[in-house]
C-alpha cells in the first residue's frame, strides 16, 4: 500500500530502540509541582529553534489553547479569528468567548476585512486577539501573516498562530513561521504540535519571557493534568536532534517532492491545490478514493462544500517512483470515468 495519508512530513519516526531510557515514564506529579528532568532544556532548545525567547511544552494543543485562552479572557480583547484555522485552536477560542470575550470570524487571508474589525473593536477599547494558522492546508499562499503581525502590534493585542503544519517543515532550520515571515516581539504568541514535522505527540508554546511569566502563574492544566511523559520528551530531543543533523537535507528531499507532485499534476491537466506545501488537495475527486485503495494507493477523501476532495500528503520518505505509480494511477482512473461518461 502506498500511504499518502500520513501527516509525518519530514518521514521522522521514533521507535523505542532509538529512544534514550528512563527510569520512570512519568513522576505522578503535575508539572506545576515538579518538571519532568530535561524539560526546561528542550523548552529552550524549541523557543531558539522558533526565534522566541521563550517556550513552554504541553501535552497536547488542545491543552495548550484551552489554558492560553483561559488567561487571555481576562483582559480587554476582541478574539478575531482567520476563516482558515484549525478546529482545536477556534475550541480555545471559544472557551475565551464563553468567558466574556466577543469573537469575530473574517475570510481568510483578508487584510482589509481584519482591517476594519480592529479599527472597529479598537473604537469600543478593544485590543485585537488575531488567531490564524501558519499554513491552511491546501492553500496556494501563505497567508500575510507580517500584516496580520502590524495589526496586532499597532492594536496593543496579539498575533496567536497555531503553527502545527510549519514546524519543523518550513523557516529556517525548520524553525516555523515566526523564521519565515520574520516575526518577533511579544505581540507574537505561538502555539504548535511536533506530530508533523516533528513525528513527535507535544505541543509548545512559545512567545516572550513576559508571556511566560504570566502563564506560569496562571496554567490550569499545569495543576490538574500530567505532564509530557519521558517517552514524549525523549523522542522530542531525537528530533531536535535529527533536525539539526539532518533537517535541511529532509526539507529540500521534501521540496522536490512537492515539485514532481505538481509538474506531473500539470502535465495530466488533473487540478491540484496546495502551493509548495505537501498537503496536495485535488478538487471534486473524493469519489475516487475506494478505487484507488483497492488499486494500492491510500489518500484522504475529505468533504467540502461541493464534491469532496481528494487530499494527498507528501514525505520527504517517499521516492520518486512511488509518486509516479500514484499519479499513474490516478491519471488512469481518471481517464477511465471520463471515457465511460462520454
Amino acid at each position: 500500500m502506498l500511504d499518502f495519508s500520513s501527516a509525518l512530513y519530514l518521514g521522522m519516526r521514533h521507535p523505542a530502540a532509538a529512544l534514550a531510557p528512563w527510569s520512570s515514564l512519568s513522576l505522578g506529579q503535575p508539572a506545576a509541582l515538579q518538571e519532568p528532568p530535561g524539560a526546561r532544556a528542550l523548552a529552550m532548545d524549541l523557543a531558539a529553534l522558533q526565534g522566541c525567547e521563550a517556550a513552554w511544552m504541553l501535552p497536547s494543543t488542545l491543552h495548550l489553547f484551552w489554558d492560553l485562552f483561559g488567561m487571555l479572557a481576562a483582559e480587554r480583547l476582541v478574539i478575531l479569528v482567520d476563516g482558515g484555522s484549525y478546529a482545536i485552536a477556534r475550541w480555545g477560542a471559544e472557551r475565551a468567548q464563553a468567558l466574556g470575550l466577543p469573537l469575530r470570524l473574517f475570510p481568510s487571508g483578508e487584510m482589509a476585512a481584519l482591517r476594519q474589525l480592529v479599527e472597529t473593536w479598537g473604537r469600543q477599547g478593544r485590543r485585537p486577539l488575531i488567531l490564524a494558522d501558519g499554513y491552511v492546508p491546501g492553500s496556494e499562499h501563505l497567508l500575510p501573516l507580517a500584516g496580520y503581525a502590524a495589526l496586532a502590534q499597532q492594536g496593543g493585542g496579539y498575533l496567536l498562530l497555531d503553527d502545527t503544519q510549519v514546524l519543523g517543515v518550513m523557516g529556517t532550520q525548520g524553525g516555523g513561521s515566526a523564521r519565515l515571515h520574520g516575526l518577533h516581539g511579544e505581540s507574537l504568541i505561538v502555539g504548535a504540535s511536533l506530530a508533523k514535522g516533528f513525528g513527535v505527540p507535544l505541543a509548545v508554546l512559545a512567545g516572550s519571557r513576559k508571556l511566560f511569566r504570566r502563564f506560569v502563574a496562571h496554567s490550569q492544566t499545569r495543576v490538574h493534568a500530567s505532564p509530557p511523559s519521558a517517552a514524549v520528551l525523549a523522542a522530542a530531543r531525537r528530533a531536535l536532534a535529527l533536525n539539526a543533523r539532518h533537517g535541511d537535507v529532509l526539507r529540500a528531499r521534501l521540496a522536490d517532492r512537492v515539485a514532481q507532485w505538481k509538474t506531473g499534476m500539470a502535465a495530466a491537466g488533473i487540478v491540484c491545490r496546495g502551493g509548495s506545501f505537501p498537503v496536495q488537495r485535488l478538487p471534486g475527486r473524493a469519489h475516487l478514493q475506494p478505487a484507488l485503495r483497492a488499486a494500492g494507493v491510500l489518500a484522504l477523501a475529505q468533504a467540502g462544500n461541493g464534491p469532496g476532495a481528494l487530499t494527498f500528503l507528501l514525505r520527504a520518505d517517499q521516492t520518486p517512483r512511488q509518486l509516479e505509480q500514484a499519479m499513474n494511477l490516478l491519471e488512469h482512473h481518471i481517464r477511465r470515468r471520463y471515457e465511460r461518461s462520454v
